[in-house]
């Protein structure tokens, strides 16, 4: 590598670090005015736990929200000021392709890459969970409860629904049940219970105070019976809300899960499959991301780093727009939620190849 590469290395990741470390601190002491009342008002609270629990993951939450926004900034800055500085004049009069300028920076972006798809497949989601947890337990005014799942239905497989009226997690108990089987459109199949309790030993389901009904062409049959016990296809914790503990869960996970739900023919899992995806969509965008910037600060401008900020910034609320849209569209059942997610990259990337071009020129 050569000394150029180095010094353009080193101010491609110094000035990512230096943007980073400004943004978080203000965004804490933003957060810290909103929340110091609730964290008074808490006798249970601690300085210990706060930091520990909630700032510390606050910092890696955001820091990985953070982390597109200031690379792209960051790139544009320094770039912008050794353009001003002549230097960029010196490296191409020096016969230096702008391709061959591109490595360093390309390197750079394959650090913070790889880094940055570390901490969103494995250590974002648990930090997050954390995070999450505090805030339900200490901050938010409304009551909440992960543990007790009201109003509950799974579908099994392609023929065959439960519902439940409630269901507690902990103790692995609920009441008003409700299992039915369907050959088409036809309930064919159908058992209500009174409660149902869950042995984590046996994987058996028991059921109490019981009706269970056949419907036939030509007569239904009835059965009533105290208990019965059964297995079924899915565990208490299939109950629980997904949609909100997705961001929860390690990639391994998650993936796990859409693949169990998939057997199980559960229709619309667009939700966790946009979340599985944007995070590895979100770190390959710092290619993207620098390439565009580079692109756009490599040249000097009347009005210097100003303008090229200004451009830029533009560019990136534009990506973040486009990004935000693209999840929730992607989330919709009947869409590609891949396509959908990768879909800002792919406008942006074409974006960036052509002033790319342009530059290059």
């Amino acid at each position: 590598m050569r000394i150029l590469d180095l010094y353009i290395l080193k101010k491609y990741l110094g000035s990512f670090v230096f943007t980073l470390l400004i943004l978080i601190p203000i965004a804490i002491a933003i957060d810290i005015s909103e929340k110091v009342d609730k964290f008074l008002r808490n006798s249970e609270l601690t300085m210990e736990l706060i930091i520990k629990d909630y700032y510390l993951n606050f910092i890696i939450y955001y820091a990985n929200t953070f982390m597109p926004l200031a690379l792209f900034i960051s790139t544009i800055f320094f770039t912008s000021k050794i353009t001003a500085n002549t230097e960029v004049i010196a490296i191409h009069s020096a016969k230096i392709s702008f391709t061959r300028f591109l490595k360093p920076y390309f390197i750079g972006a394959l650090i913070v890459t790889v880094f940055a798809l570390v901490m969103n497949h494995f250590i974002v989601p648990h930090s997050n969970k954390v995070f999450q947890e505090f805030k339900r337990t200490y901050i938010s005014t409304r009551f909440f409860n992960n543990t007790y799942v009201v109003d509950a239905n799974l579908q099994l497989s392609e023929t065959d629904y439960i519902y439940f009226r409630n269901f507690n997690i902990e103790t692995n108990k609920g009441y008003d049940f409700s299992f039915e089987q369907y050959e088409g459109n036809q309930l064919k199949y159908k058992i209500q219970g009174e409660h149902v309790s869950w042995n984590i030993a046996d994987s058996v389901f028991s059921i109490y105070n019981i009706k269970k009904r056949v419907l036939k062409p030509e007569r239904d049959i009835l059965l009533v019976e105290s208990q019965f016990d059964t297995i079924f296809n899915f565990v208490p914790t299939d109950l629980q809300n997904e949609d909100f503990i997705a961001k929860d869960m390690p990639s391994f996970k998650l993936y796990n899960y859409i693949q169990a739900s998939k057997s199980r023919g559960q229709k619309n899992l667009n939700t966790h499959i946009v979340e599985f995806h944007k995070r590895t969509s979100l770190p390959i965008s710092s290619f993207i991301l620098t390439l565009i910037a580079v692109s756009l600060s490599s040249k000097k401008r009347r009005g210097g780093t100003g303008i090229n900020l200004a451009v830029g910034i533009g560019l990136m609320f534009i990506y973040v727009f486009f990004m935000k849209v693209s999840e929730v569209l992607g989330s919709v059942a009947g869409t590609n939620s891949f396509l959908m997610v990768w879909f800002p990259n792919v406008v942006f990337g074409v974006l960036a190849y052509f002033l790319y071009r342009n530059a290059n020129k």
